[in-house]
């Protein structure tokens, strides 16, 4: 059993996603960010970090139980732990790393800057600091988008198989409209989505949590 520690954004999904794909069983818990509940003692002491996602892997690597925080960390440990999804050669295992690196430390905060950036700056903010912090991270968020499409539009996934890499990425290229572009200006991610959203496993992991 893995116990599953989330809350409904795009960080949390991605390890859906992977669990989903997996097929291990596991418990889903709701934590509530917009009550702060990620700074609870209990939490904390699970995620140092205070952020989701989190998992507590009821059999480890040695058969006792195991936190793994920080999403990109938890992809791997998943996918190490059931030999999928990484890759089955040296050269695909290289694309899958470049590209989660690229997406956990590139897109992804990215994403998270566009969104501060038209949600959450502070009420003294003028207008001018705002507009001119949200045109420089979504400038930043489409630039990346861009280099995913670089390489979608001659290859089917990131790595030259479906890997940790796209499951990452989805989740911030599902919430498309939300954040302001068109699929129709990329195509390769396009395609790439279209064939993606249509598994089914992606899909339960997009609504967990609702």
């Amino acid at each position: 059993m893995i116990d599953f520690y989330t809350a409904s954004t795009p960080n949390g999904r991605k390890v859906a996603i992977l669990l989903e794909e997996c097929g291990f069983e596991y418990q889903t818990h709701i934590i509530d960010l917009k009550v702060g509940a990620q700074h609870d003692p209990a939490y904390r002491s699970i995620n140092p970090n205070e952020k989701i996602p989190a998992i507590v892997d009821q059999e480890g690597p040695l058969g006792r139980p195991v936190r793994v925080f920080e999403a990109g960390a938890i992809l791997q440990y998943l996918s190490a732990k059931v030999g999928r999804f990484i890759g089955n050669d040296p050269i695909t295992k290289l694309e899958c790393s470049q590209w989660l690196s690229l997406i956990t430390t590139g897109l992804a905060p990215a994403f998270v800057q566009v969104y501060n950036w038209s949600e959450k700056f502070p009420e003294k903010t003028t207008d001018d600091v705002s507009k001119f912090g949200f045109s420089l991270y979504h400038e930043e968020m489409l630039r990346l988008v861009g280099v995913l499409d670089f390489r979608l539009r001659e290859y089917e996934y990131l790595a030259k198989t479906y890997t940790i890499a796209d499951m990452a990425a989805l989740p911030w290229i599902h919430r498309h409209e939300y954040f302001g572009f068109s699929l129709d200006d990329f195509v390769g991610v396009k395609n790439w989505y279209n064939r993606l959203i249509r598994r089914a496993a992606i899909n339960r992991g997009l609504k967990n949590p609702g």
